[in-house]
């Protein structure tokens, strides 16, 4: 499935509810964000329906499940497992903020979860309960581990470049990489939506911090499955990687492949963008599969050739990063 810039598209990002237990302060207000009613949100059936549709008639076969934080809704296992048995998805993926990870992997890898990406911000116990106001740190690292135990791998770990991030923590991301086969990937802070914290470190300061603290240079390493717009990189003595995403200062969007779904049926053909296309309405009056896959066909067509977002611009998006799944 190509778009009007001959990019496949292959990638389908799900949002499975805007709710979230965390209230990270580059990502919402301490208050939180207007919910959606439980009757707005896609159900299992029509995500798994939307998802065989996109993959049988568009050439979706990567699955990422997004929030909010997913593992919040109840029996998200059965929706990973209704994925997996479709057949036609290659690779299903979950973004998490890891803190109710530990009492949930077994039951993800035994529905068919292939891995997990797990966002922590700074290793510092203080400042990882500051910025996500309330979160536990501990609680997310045994998640990390008993993910990498269930062999939900790779294990990637995603750092927004805000202030919380220090050089002490890139001291221990270096040692915590060493020991352990994780991604570690360091994401451009986007102001998408509500923004209440001031980027921090940009990547070519965390690439010099990082090759201070391992005393060699970083290594780039030819592109890795499964990386996306990720660049990677290793330092002498590391089992794991470190990776740059760069959505503002080296953007990729030529090597976009994605689309998003809303929590609430909108299928979004870019991040960065405001353009939607209501696929719940279909769904609910009964519209045919080759229907709903025109309306995937007809997202894909509307990708713009890529964005205008820069670290310093106060965006005007309706919806907040959280409200679209990132």
């Amino acid at each position: 499935m190509l778009d009007s810039y001959m990019r496949e598209v292959n990638y389908l990002r799900v949002s499975v509810t805007d709710r979230c237990n965390f209230r990270c302060a580059y990502c919402m207000p301490p208050e939180g964000v207007q919910q959606l009613e439980h009757a707005d949100i896609l159900t299992y059936e029509e995500i798994v329906r939307v998802v065989g549709i996109a993959s049988r008639y568009c050439g979706i076969n990567k699955v990422r499940l997004t929030g909010g934080e997913p593992l919040v809704r109840a029996g998200i296992n059965d929706l990973v497992r209704g994925i997996k048995q479709l057949g036609t998805i290659t690779d299903l993926a979950m973004t998490t903020n890891g803190s109710l990870l530990a009492n949930q992997v077994e039951g993800l890898r035994q529905a068919g979860l292939d891995r997990v990406n797990i966002s922590i911000d700074t290793l510092d116990e203080d400042r990882y309960r500051d910025i996500t106001r309330g979160g536990d740190l501990q609680k997310t690292l045994h998640g990390l581990q008993q993910a990498l135990q269930a062999g939900l791998e790779p294990v990637k770990v995603n750092v927004v470049l805000t202030k919380a991030l220090t050089e002490q923590d890139l001291q221990q991301f270096y040692e915590l990489a060493c020991k352990l086969p994780l991604f570690i990937r360091f994401i451009e802070f986007m102001p998408v939506g509500y923004h209440g914290i001031d980027e921090g470190l940009s990547v070519s300061q965390v690439k010099q911090y990082l090759t201070a603290i391992g005393g060699s240079d970083l290594q780039p390493l030819d592109d890795i499955k499964g990386s996306g717009p990720a660049r990677n990189y290793k330092l002498k003595g590391m089992q794991g990687v470190f990776g740059f995403i760069t959505p503002i200062s080296e953007r990729f969007c030529q090597l976009c492949n994605r689309m998003r779904l809303t929590a609430d049926g909108r299928l979004k053909p870019c991040l960065l963008s405001d353009d939607e296309i209501d696929i719940k309405t279909a769904l609910r009056c009964g519209a045919s599969d080759e229907r709903i896959a025109g309306l995937v066909m007809e997202a894909v067509k509307q990708k713009p050739v890529g964005h205008t977002l820069t670290s310093s611009c106060q965006d005007t998006f309706h919806r907040r990063m959280c409200q679209i799944g990132g």
